[in-house]
């Protein structure tokens, strides 16, 4: 991330990512891109991927029915040996037939919708002045087919698939999106089920069979319907210890017995680390015990996150701050703002009242 939102190539993204190849198996790779979409930053962007060529004539009059189309069109690839069998890709410029105030929300039950009630069809990036681009295939090969050569970005957050317990396939690939909010993610969710259940209870429909999905929905429940600050939703993902609670004062207690009570259902257990991004942030999350790595570096008004040093090292040699953050403690990027490594004293300042 460029914490002055300059714009950069996405070469060194794809040159880190292909550093650590073996990461991966091949069976799934992809790129989110932030400052992507400047003539059309005003847009809604849905990337659709058309696993049934046949139903693509149906899926334009829904468009039309819930929003003026300002362009579309194939999103450009360059097709290559090593990857097999790909969708029909799509792009499509939007802007909802409703009250601006209520187009978030409209946007999501028209994803939702699409994802579900067609057979074949699923949206992967949906937001405004951003794209995602991923697939069956490794990160590198991803980036050439996509020619994410050619694209310029403030935030790349990009990710390596070794998939365990559910299948490789085109909507597998990391990162997940809604709207603006994306999600690559290392490691398993074990409370999918229960995450899942209670997501659906509140309007969500998970129909990409991967764990990684409910936090890209439960982000956007925590922070924009139920306006909790950013610091607060991670730690509803990555609650401290009951042994850690029982040491703090009794006004931290409050609410983090609060959060625990409410939010239980989200609460994201198994091996993880996240990476979030949306505009004007980045966030990095381990779980509780950092079972899964990450490593972050500052370098000038950039900030890198990533699984392994080594990879950052690469194309940032130099740099000032080089760490590893403690479990369930976020690192935040925002915009011209200095990165927080550190959340309890933003968190109890923001909800002591």
């Amino acid at each position: 991330m460029d914490l002055h939102r300059n714009l950069f190539s996405g070469n060194n993204v794809i040159k880190a990512m292909a550093n650590m190849h073996v990461r991966g198996n091949g069976l799934g790779g992809g790129f989110a891109v932030y400052g992507l979409y400047p003539e059309y930053k005003n847009h809604y962007v849905f990337h659709i991927m058309y696993q049934r060529r046949d139903i693509k004539p149906e899926i334009y009059p829904f468009l039309v029915k819930h929003f003026n189309v300002a362009k579309d069109e194939e999103i450009p690839t360059n097709p290559s040996k090593a990857i097999h069998d790909p969708p029909l890709l799509w792009r499509y410029f939007l802007t909802p037939k409703t009250e601006p105030q209520f187009s978030d929300e409209y946007v999501v039950e028209k994803v939702n919708a699409l994802n579900t009630d067609f057979e074949g069809v699923y949206v992967f990036s949906s937001g405004k002045d951003m794209g995602v681009f991923k697939g069956v295939g490794y990160p590198e090969d991803i980036a050439k087919y996509f020619c994410l050569n050619e694209y310029k970005g403030y935030i790349w957050t990009a990710h390596s698939r070794f998939p365990t317990n559910t299948q490789g396939w085109w909507g597998g690939a990391h990162p997940f999106n809604i709207l603006d909010w994306t999600v690559v993610h290392n490691g398993e969710i074990s409370s999918y089920g229960i995450n899942r259940r209670f997501l659906e209870t509140q309007g969500y429909r998970c129909a990409l069979h991967t764990d990684t999905e409910v936090i890209a929905y439960a982000i956007d429940l925590l922070i924009r319907k139920h306006k909790l600050p950013l610091e607060v939703a991670c730690k509803v993902f990555a609650p401290p210890f009951w042994s850690h609670v029982d040491k703090m004062s009794d006004v931290e207690q409050k609410w983090i017995n609060a959060i625990r009570q409410t939010y239980s259902s989200l609460l994201l257990n198994g091996p993880f680390t996240i990476i979030m991004a949306h505009h004007g942030e980045m966030i990095g999350l381990t779980d509780r015990i950092r079972l899964r790595p990450l490593t972050a570096g500052i370098q000038d008004n950039k900030l890198y996150m990533s699984s392994e040093e080594s990879s950052i090292r690469l194309i940032s040699p130099n740099l000032e701050k080089v760490w590893t953050p403690q479990g369930g403690e976020p690192i935040v990027g925002r915009l011209n703002q200095k990165v927080t490594t550190h959340s309890s004293d933003i968190i109890f300042a923001k909800v002591k009242t």
